[in-house]
């Protein structure tokens, strides 16, 4: 994975797909981020799929939708032909109130048409903490539906389904997958990504 120019781009035939993350795109704790992340994971099945996509992964750990909302002008500077956002958790976790995510999910959304109106996007929805239940886990996983639904983007509804709770998949804080964790992520998320690639 890397950044292109423009003229590289066009002599190579390559589109951009742009990943704005938390951890979870950033490949917190793994051995190899290179390698085992989940965009990393995307570019080996778009590589042996002949798909004329570059992934560019700009997970950030930590990161809120706040954080990418202030990144993500920086990060349009590069054409993007496909964008894949996961960002939410975080802020939840820091306490900040899941309407405000959803507003921050828009703007990011916004800027990302307005710079390129023909831009296919993806979401990446996530759920709380068992022990967080309650109506706010039910507020906070709504926000997601309701952004993808407004943007017309792919929806996963829970990026984290099949590997979330299980200690044989996660790393030893159970809240970032291990690199089989993500294996199976990327699995599940390759056919809603290939999708917006070959339209």
């Amino acid at each position: 994975m890397m950044n292109i120019s423009r003229h590289e781009q066009v002599n190579m035939g390559m589109n951009n797909l742009l990943f704005l993350g938390d951890s979870l795109t950033a490949g917190y704790g793994l051995q190899n981020v290179h390698q085992e992340s989940f965009p990393a994971l995307i570019q080996q099945k778009i590589n042996q799929n002949q798909l004329p996509y570059q992934v560019i992964n700009a997970g950030i750990s930590g990161d809120t939708s706040a954080g990418g909302l202030n990144r993500i002008d920086r990060l349009l500077l590069q054409p993007i032909n496909i964008f894949v956002l996961e960002l939410g958790i975080n802020d939840i976790l820091r306490g900040i109130p899941p309407a405000i995510t959803q507003q921050n999910l828009q703007a990011i959304v916004n800027k990302v048409k307005q710079k390129y109106p023909q831009v296919r996007m993806a979401l990446m929805g996530m759920e709380l903490p068992l022990n967080l239940g309650g109506f706010l886990a039910t507020e906070f996983l709504a926000i997601f539906r309701k952004v993808a639904e407004a943007n017309q983007m792919a929806f996963v509804p829970f990026f984290l389904e099949g590997v979330a709770g299980l200690p044989h998949l996660n790393l030893a804080d159970r809240m970032h997958p291990s690199a089989a964790g993500y294996r199976i992520i990327a699995d599940k998320v390759w056919p809603v990504l290939k999708s917006l690639m070959i339209e």
